[in-house]
């Protein structure tokens, strides 16, 4: 069903433009993760120009802002700041002015809309019901600024009793939401192995502990995790992005590395993955009489959403786009690390759809030619700011 015209507030109308424009200048100016100087300058400026009493370097480059209604409970709002090593390599008028950086994943759209939200709860101060905190994190591409910031404590005084977020998402048209309850993105874990072996000359493979055919058997057994080892039921990706071993067509080198990454929605099978990966690597190596070394590092866990706080989105974003226009199927093996403030108050992550093939908007996210459709802008910020306002005027304690 193509979109409907979606229902936007005179509030929200009046400050497309401003969002339009703010979006654009970030743009032109991308920073990468624990530089956005400039950024959080910009942002930092324009709320206290709007009354919000404003804390900034939280986490480093981080802003938080607090805007205080009447009313006991507090509601948080997330949107991530950082840019993308890419060259960007369209030109338009808003291209990015820093060589090999841009905003390849509309980051610069979630600042842009945050402070339009910003502007409009301000014009509403006396009639919210409660408190709105807005978290401008940095380094969301990598490393991650969702953990330092709530270990800053940004989740604190006063308390967080619900958290919000959204992402531009191009592989949705403008005037589609993707809403769901659970898991929405994935975990995003990475293990380095070094197989090591005895090299020796091609010619006399025996002499050898070969370390290449050990890595190639290594890299197909651990594919029968998703076909053989796990439910195959349960959502799971292993891929390797990277391999090195040896310098000659006629020479068996004495080790190979090999890099990768496994996606999975299920806290509990990701405990239970580096044994298994270590299970399949260590007979591999020891087939060829090898030895192995395995780093296994878990990053960004699955992003879950608390299945209150989606049904309330989804109810606001049916209001916007009407009902047929959300997506509660929508699902990524992509990681992010909104996932670690839903690990500690109940919210809701949803996608914002930014695609419009008609107007040349379709490159994928992190590609050096992505862009959106800025129509999609007003409507998140319409979605935001009613998800505000409908999670405070609902009856319920406040977290203490």
């Amino acid at each position: 069903m193509p979109p409907r015209d979606p229902e936007i507030s005179s509030d929200v109308s009046a400050v497309r433009k401003t969002v339009v424009d703010i979006r654009r200048d970030l743009h032109a100016h991308p920073e990468m993760a624990f530089r956005e100087v400039r950024t959080a300058a910009l942002a930092a400026r324009r709320l206290r120009a709007l009354g919000w009493e404003v804390t900034e370097e939280v986490a480093r480059t981080g802003v938080v802002a607090v805007l205080r209604g009447n009313g006991p409970r507090t509601v948080a709002l997330r949107a991530d700041m950082d840019a993308l090593p890419i060259q960007e390599i369209d030109r338009k008028s808003y291209r990015s002015g820093t060589a090999g950086v841009m905003h390849a994943c509309g980051h610069d759209g979630h600042v842009a809309g945050m402070l339009g939200v910003a502007e409009v709860l301000a014009r509403r101060k006396k009639s919210l019901r409660g408190t709105v905190k807005l978290l401008f994190q940095p380094a969301e591409e990598s490393p991650g600024g969702a953990l330092p910031m709530i270990q800053a404590g940004v989740l604190k005084n006063p308390d967080v009793d619900a958290i919000f977020g959204l992402h531009m998402w191009n592989d949705f048209p403008v005037g589609r939401l993707g809403v769901r309850p659970g898991p929405l993105l994935a975990a995003a874990d990475q293990f380095d192995i070094t197989i090591i072996g005895r090299g020796g000359h091609g010619a006399a493979p025996h002499q050898t502990r070969d370390p290449i055919m050990a890595a190639v058997h290594a890299i197909q057994g651990l594919q029968s995790l998703s076909s053989r080892m796990v439910d195959p039921l349960q959502p799971i990706v292993v891929s390797v992005g990277r391999i090195r071993g040896g310098e000659a067509f006629n020479v068996i080198p004495d080790r190979v590395e090999f890099s990768g990454t496994i996606r999975t929605f299920d806290p509990k099978l990701r405990k239970k993955l580096p044994q298994m990966v270590r299970t399949i690597v260590g007979g591999s190596a020891r087939a060829f009489g090898a030895e192995f070394e395995m780093k296994y590092t878990m990053y960004y866990p699955a992003t879950i959403n608390d299945p209150g706080m989606a049904a309330l989105v989804q109810q606001v974003a049916a209001g916007v786009v009407g009902a047929a226009n959300v997506d509660d199927r929508v699902q990524t093996l992509g990681g992010e690390d909104m996932s670690y403030f839903l690990n500690e108050v109940p919210g809701c992550f949803f996608f914002l759809g930014c695609r419009n093939e008609k107007k040349g908007f379709a490159s994928p996210h992190h590609s050096n030619t992505f862009d959106f459709d800025e129509a999609a802008l007003p409507i998140g910020v319409e979605t935001l700011v009613r998800t505000v306002e409908a999670f405070l005027a609902a009856p319920g304690p406040a977290r203490r």
